[in-house]
This record gives C-alpha cells, sequence and structure tokens, in this order.
C-alpha cells in the first residue's frame, strides 16, 4: 500500500521529478509525459462517472480502469532495466487487456450498428466519455513516442491503453441509448 505522508516534498521546483526506481527525469522528460497524460485520461473518466447515474453498471466497469489507469502509471513511472529494482514493479497484465476487450464485446453486441462516423456528443455522460476517449489516444500516443525513442517498456501498457480508448468509445455510444441517439457525421453537409 501506498503512504502519502507529505504532499509537496519541493523536489520539482527546479524542473525535475523521481520516476518509481528513483532515478531523475525532466518533468518534459517523454516517459513523465506519457504517465501525466495517463493520469488526466484517469481524471477525465472521473469526470464521465459524475454524469453517470450510480447505478448504472457502465460505473463499476469505469471505478475498475480508474484503478488500472494507476497501475499504468506505476508501469510507467518504473523504467524495465537489466538491473532490476528490489521490489518487483508493478506491470500492466494481458489479463487487463483480455479484460477490457470482454467489456468491448459484451457492451458492444447491444449498439446500434455504425453507418457512419459519430459525432463526439450527444447526453452529457457520452460527451464526457468521448473526451476522455480523445485523452486515453493522447495518452496511447504518448506511449507509442516513448517506445519509438528506444525506452523499454511494458507492450502490454500500449494494447492497454489502445483497447481502453475503444471501450470509451463503445461506452459513449451505449450511454446514447445503445447507440440510438448517436449523432452521426454527414460528409459534406454544409458545404
Amino acid at each position: 500500500m501506498v503512504r502519502l505522508t507529505k504532499i509537496y516534498t519541493r523536489t520539482g521546483d527546479a524542473g525535475s521529478t523521481r520516476l518509481g526506481d528513483m532515478s531523475e527525469a525532466a518533468k518534459h522528460d517523454p516517459r513523465v509525459d506519457a504517465y501525466g497524460d495517463v493520469d488526466e485520461a484517469n481524471s477525465s473518466i472521473g469526470l464521465a462517472r459524475a454524469a453517470l447515474r450510480s447505478a448504472d453498471p457502465m460505473d463499476a466497469s469505469l471505478t475498475r480502469i480508474q484503478n488500472d489507469l494507476f497501475d499504468v502509471g506505476a508501469d510507467l513511472c518504473v523504467p524495465e532495466s537489466d538491473t532490476p529494482p528490489d521490489w518487483e514493479p508493478l506491470r500492466v497484465t494481458e489479463n487487463q487487456v483480455s479484460w477490457l476487450e470482454g467489456e468491448i464485446d459484451r457492451l458492444n453486441e447491444k449498439l446500434e450498428p455504425l453507418n457512419s462516423f459519430i459525432l463526439p456528443g450527444g447526453s452529457e455522460a457520452a460527451a464526457r466519455l468521448h473526451v476522455a476517449r480523445t485523452v486515453c489516444r493522447r495518452a496511447e500516443r504518448k506511449v507509442s513516442v516513448l517506445m519509438a525513442s528506444g525506452a523499454r517498456l511494458n507492450p502490454a501498457v500500449l494494447k492497454y491503453l489502445n483497447r481502453l480508448s475503444d471501450l470509451l468509445f463503445v461506452m459513449a455510444r451505449t450511454a446514447n441509448d445503445e447507440g440510438r441517439a448517436d449523432v452521426l457525421w454527414i460528409p459534406g453537409k454544409d458545404r
């Protein structure tokens, strides 16, 4: 269990921060940028949850996802190394990815088929889920950049974020009366 006894440490006042392995990195380091976007995605999901009815079954799934996103951030903040730390770092697992796939399949089978792209919006909950989806896609892109830079990462992190953004899309459609209230894109409508 994590124990936070002091909220401010002043270690970041000069523009650097400590990673989970206690190494130092600039606050603009691609790794810090990636897990910062994961944190923002988590906050966006919290905002979406606030628009759902508390009895909505998606709320329990989103609570689990928020917890998993802390796992994603923990995974990203401890770089993989040939010299592992004295403890076992928390890593995202394929089971977490598989659970997202199961949720996508379960919700998607109830949705109206798509005949066009949809505009992000509809109900308040759907609109907030679309915002969370786009923030999650940004986090996914940042992790992809980090991987392309040669940083060693757990490949399940990128898979998790990819599936999560897909699930948030399906959840947004579910929040729009199972897709019946989706607003369809009409190409060239206002030319």
